[in-house]
């Protein structure tokens, strides 16, 4: 049998106050056409559904219209809920829908659920565990679980495995390998100290894991424990990965082909750095990538007029604008030597070092002598 493996869609999520509902919508039909050409019998959502737990009528509405198309191909369909997703949201209806071959869990309720499936090298079980904390499993067991690794434990003991059958996995938790850490970006929240992680070897049993949390698609552990990773860029700090979704081809007991497909999105996400003129010309010469998200760190030593105003027209979704040069690099170095004495300043002085910061040099006594005026005319400021 062959599956599609996605996570961390995060439908309705807005970056830097970007709506990117559009390029989600292009993705996903992207993803409902590799299900056509790769000829899979179904696919594993690996939870963060949504990028919130009351998500927007329009992300719903996407939602819906992308599992509606997935079961219009006769394919079963398994989706669980991750740390973004609301539960009972999620699972809404989920009775009804299994009917069509929809398979949604949301929550815990003390039994990992299960689903068999049968080709022709016998029974394929497909076992799905939401995102769950320790609290959330607690009240079902009269051990002490207190950690992630416990809950996990606990969870999965509600469910006998045959061995000699396969068990696949579907889960959405922070899973290390030991001392190993996965790769993570920024737009992923881990608890610090790494306290909500849980090892892999607790999968041991499973042919196959099919996890969602982080947005790189990677391995850990094993080559049959896998992140899907998210089909877009959700952060600067994913600009170098490159997206895909994993498709899987399940054989008899043990026989396990994996394959990575690129995804192309919409708009893609990346970061630029130069000056202004040199990337004013790139950018027109180029009218497809200037239609990116991008962040853009000017490097120019003089100071630009409107920076933002002249990058725009060029760069439409322009979402962040840094600049690097030795003046901020001095700044950076001041900010840090200045943050202690603040209260300390007059106004006439916090100015001085505002201005210091900004421009790499100080007032001249002329601009002291306006900036006094200025003040005194302010209702005269103690300066």
């Amino acid at each position: 049998m062959r599956f599609l493996h996605l996570a961390d869609l995060h439908i309705g999520k807005r970056l830097n106050e970007f709506n990117l509902i559009e390029d989600q919508t292009y993705i996903l039909q992207q993803i409902i056409e590799l299900c056509l050409d790769q000829e899979v019998d179904g696919v594993f959502i690996a939870g963060d559904v949504y990028d919130k737990s009351q998500p927007s009528i329009e992300a719903v509405e996407l939602l819906d219209d992308f599992l509606t198309k997935l079961i219009s191909l006769n394919l079963a369909v398994f989706v669980i809920s991750g740390n973004h997703d609301s539960p009972e949201r999620l699972s809404f209806g989920s009775r009804m829908l299994q009917k069509n071959g929809l398979y949604v869990v949301g929550g815990f309720d003390g039994l990992l659920k299960k689903v068999t499936l049968e080709d022709g090298n016998g029974p394929l079980h497909i076992h799905l565990l939401p995102f769950i904390k320790p609290a959330q499993v607690r009240p079902y067991f009269q051990e002490a679980i207190e950690s992630y690794d416990q809950a996990i434990q606990a969870a999965l003991s509600t469910r006998e495995y045959d061995v000699n059958e396969r068990n696949i996995l579907i889960a959405h938790q922070f899973v290390v390998s030991g001392d190993h850490q996965p790769e993570r970006s920024d737009s992923e929240t881990v608890i610090v100290g790494g306290l909500d992680s849980v090892d892999a070897s607790l999968f041991r049993d499973f042919d196959y894991v099919a996890l969602g949390h982080l947005h790189r698609p990677q391995r850990i552990g094993f080559d049959t424990i896998r992140y899907g990773g998210s089909p877009l860029k959700y952060s600067f700090s994913e600009a170098r990965q490159d997206k895909s979704v994993t498709i899987l081809d399940f054989g008899s007991k043990g026989e396990l082909s994996v394959e990575q497909h690129p995804l192309k999105p919409l708009r893609d996400l990346r970061e630029i750095k130069g000056p202004l003129a040199e990337l004013l010309a790139l950018g027109k010469e180029d009218e497809a990538g200037s239609q990116d998200y991008l962040r853009i760190t000017l490097t120019d030593e003089d100071e630009i007029y409107d920076a933002l105003g002249q990058l725009r027209p060029v760069f439409p979704n322009l979402m962040a604008l840094d600049f690097e040069n030795s003046r901020s690099l001095h700044s950076s170095h001041a900010q840090m030597a200045a943050a202690g004495d603040l209260v300390r300043k007059s106004p006439l002085e916090l100015f001085a070092t505002f201005y210091e910061l900004q421009n790499g040099s100080d007032l001249n006594q002329e601009q002291i002598k306006v900036l006094e005026e200025i003040l005194e005319e302010a209702g005269g400021v103690e300066l």
